[in-house]
Parts: structure tokens; C-alpha cells; sequence
């Protein structure tokens, strides 16, 4: 890559924190008047029991803004901007970002770039922002605050810092990675990708009840020792939601299973547990030996069974199809310089396989295909599910 880099007119000066309505309102005023945006989002589900957005950055090509929610409770004109079809929305890996801005304030951003995805569908070996920063403009990133807790207040100035590089840069870098996909002939393929995160939405986690058989480990236990891991995981998401703390950080996976295997009848046995601190076992012994000994009374009848699993029967058929696909898929990955996953990933090739679509409409229109991959790739697919070489 060449020397002489390119220079964010944004890459100096601190960002404007924003800390009340009236402030906001002016500067969604003012960036509305711009046609791309690069927009970013902390959470703290890594310290947080009941997460939320607990920051927001916002950067035109000259200035960046750190909004804070805490503060400006209601931000109806970030949803207006990010709706607005005549300005671009720059993310570095929306996906979460997309979700979390649903589920909190039901806002649905468009005309997406995400350079993530971009610098997928080049083939980059490193596609972290950390890494492409580096890569094409020289900038490196301080790493210090990647788990920050960004529910803290007030902000340390390093802090703010760090969250301003996050969309600084964004626009100078979105405009490099568009040249190159330009010039490789896939920005088609990006404009598709982008399109698609427009419908992505907050999923609510399944069902809490059934999470801690979930738990790695967990198929090892068997009966009461699985209602005691039962009783523990209930106990810790309440601890959390209580003291509005990560789970993790009230009591690890890995020593909520050491006790359902040891289940100890008393302080002194649990404080032999690894993982147990004598603080952990002063403070939240009773508690624990509550959850303990609900699980040993659990009744018979009540105990928690891992359900078997149901295997298809073997389809050779549809097994020596997918083999062909993901040779032909292999073999254009080679050719274009991808990796295969974000080429043709295997579940796609899967639902391919089993549809076995006899035209490149049928094709199209199968879950999971893109056009681009039609266009590119359909004819060899067509022939590889009716068996051809």
C-alpha cells in the first residue's frame, strides 16, 4: 500500500460531549445537513446485568459528538437521521449495534456501510477496526478500554477518547475500502450485504429456565446433580438482576458446576470448591446451600433430563450434493481471492443441496442466497445439484 496515507479531517481535536436535550437537538440540527454519518454504540453487558446503550458517537467527515444517553433520554432525531435515505450510515460491524438500537428505541437505521462486511468481501486478513485502521491509515487504536463499563460516570477523558476513535476515522476509511471493492468489481455485492442489515432486529433470548442446560459441562451432571445446577443458575440471575451485574461476575459457569457435582452440605464443604473465595463462601454461603439442598429434594418426578437428540436418518444423496457444491464453491473462493465462508457458507450450500433448485430463479429465491452469488457462482451450483462435474 502506499506511504502516503490518507487524512480524516476529523483525525484532531476532541469530540463535543453531548449532555442535554437542547444540545442534542442542536447537533442533530447541524449533522442532518451532512450526506454520510458514522454512528457507533458502547454497552456494558460485560459489567451490566440489565444492559442498554450507554453511549453513543457520531462523526461527520470534520466533527465527532459523544451522546450520553443517561442524560438525553429521548432522542427522536438520531432515529430521523438514521432513517433518512439521503444520508449514509457508517458502522464498523453493525450487526449488534443495529440490534441494540431496535430493542432500546425501536429506531431502524438505512442506506447501511458497514466496513466490516466490506473488508470481508475484500479478503482482508485482518477485518477487526483495530487492524484495517492500522492497515490503511496508519492509526492505531488504544485497546485499554475495549471492556470498559460504560455505564460509569463521569467518563475518564482517555475514555471519551477512545470512544471518539471508534467513528473518527469511519468515513476516510469507508471512502478507501469502497474504491477497492469499486475496483475488484464487488461493489454490487456490497450494496447487497447492506441492504439485508436494514432488517435486522432485536431478538429476545430464549427461554431462561432451560439456559443452564446450555451451560458446557452440564451433560456430564445427571439427575439431581443437573436440579442442583438447576437451583445455583436460577439463584445467580437473580443475585444478578439484583445487584444489576454481569452474571459471570456474580459467580462463573465453571463454579456453579463444581458445586452441582460436589453439592456440600455445608460451609466448610464448599469453601473446598474451586472458585469459592472464603469472602464468596462468609457472604453467600446460606445462600448457596439453600440452592444446594432444593436441588437434592427435588421430587423424581421433577428432575431435569437432557432431551435426546433426534438424528436424521443418513441421505447419501443429499450428502454427495453438498460435496460437489462446496467443491465448486472452493474452487471459485481460490479463484476470487475469498474465503469460503463469506463466499458460500455451508448452511447456504446445505439448504441448496436439499431445495435442489432446477433453475437460477428457483435458486434466487432460496433463504440465505444473494444475487451476487447467483450471478457469480449459480450456473456450477445448478449443474453441481443435478450431479454434474
Amino acid at each position: 500500500m502506499n506511504d502516503a496515507r490518507p487524512v480524516s479531517e476529523n483525525s484532531r481535536g476532541p469530540a463535543d460531549y453531548i449532555a442535554s436535550a437542547d444540545a442534542a437537538e442542536r447537533l442533530f440540527r447541524e449533522f442532518g445537513n451532512n450526506s454520510l454519518l458514522a454512528v457507533d454504540t458502547e454497552a456494558a453487558s460485560f459489567h451490566r446485568y440489565h444492559d442498554r446503550v450507554f453511549l453513543l458517537q457520531i462523526s461527520t467527515r470534520s466533527r465527532t459528538a459523544i451522546i450520553d444517553p443517561l442524560a438525553v433520554k429521548e432522542l427522536p432525531h438520531l432515529g430521523a437521521v438514521l432513517a433518512d435515505r439521503s444520508i449514509e450510515i457508517v458502522f464498523h460491524d453493525a450487526d449488534y449495534d443495529l440490534r441494540i438500537l431496535d430493542r432500546d428505541y425501536g429506531f431502524r437505521a438505512t442506506r447501511l456501510f458497514d466496513t466490516r462486511l466490506a473488508a470481508q468481501l475484500l479478503n482482508e486478513p485482518g477485518i477487526g477496526l483495530a487492524a484495517l485502521l492500522e492497515k490503511y491509515l496508519g492509526v492505531r487504536l488504544d485497546k485499554r478500554h475495549q471492556r470498559a463499563d460504560w455505564s460509569m460516570r463521569p467518563l475518564t477523558p482517555d475514555m471519551l477518547e477512545y470512544a471518539a476513535s471508534d467513528t473518527r476515522h469511519l468515513p476516510v476509511l469507508r471512502d478507501l475500502l469502497r474504491e477497492r471493492l469499486e475496483a475488484l468489481g464487488r461493489w454490487s455485492w456490497a450494496e447487497e450485504e447492506f441492504r439485508l442489515l436494514e432488517g435486522l432486529r432485536w431478538t429476545p433470548p430464549g427461554p431462561a429456565e432451560e439456559a443452564y442446560l446450555r451451560l458446557k459441562g452440564a451433560r456430564a451432571l445427571k439427575g439431581t446433580g443437573l436440579a442442583i445446577l438447576r437451583a445455583l443458575y436460577a439463584w445467580r440471575e437473580e443475585a444478578a438482576r439484583r445487584l444489576d451485574r454481569a452474571t459471570f461476575r456474580v459467580m462463573s459457569n465453571e463454579t456453579l458446576l463444581a458445586i452441582a457435582e460436589a453439592s456440600p452440605a455445608d460451609v466448610a464443604a464448599l469453601r473446598m470448591i474451586k472458585g469459592i473465595s472464603p469472602d464468596v463462601a462468609t457472604r453467600r454461603g446460606q445462600e448457596l446451600l439453600a440452592a444446594v439442598r432444593a436441588g437434592l429434594e427435588t421430587p423424581p418426578d421433577s428432575l431435569p433430563v437432557f432431551e435426546r437428540s433426534r438424528r436424521s436418518p443418513r441421505d447419501p444423496e443429499f450428502e454427495a450434493a453438498v460435496e460437489r457444491l462446496k467443491a465448486v464453491r472452493n474452487s471459485a473462493a481460490t479463484r476470487l481471492d475469498l474465503a469460503t465462508g463469506v463466499l458460500c457458507p455451508n448452511g447456504t450450500l446445505e439448504v441448496i443441496a436439499r431445495a435442489r433448485p432446477q433453475s437460477l430463479a428457483e435458486l434466487a429465491e432460496l433463504p440465505g442466497v444473494r444475487r451476487w452469488q447467483v450471478e457469480i457462482l449459480g450456473r456450477d451450483l445448478l449443474k453441481a445439484v443435478k450431479g454434474g462435474g
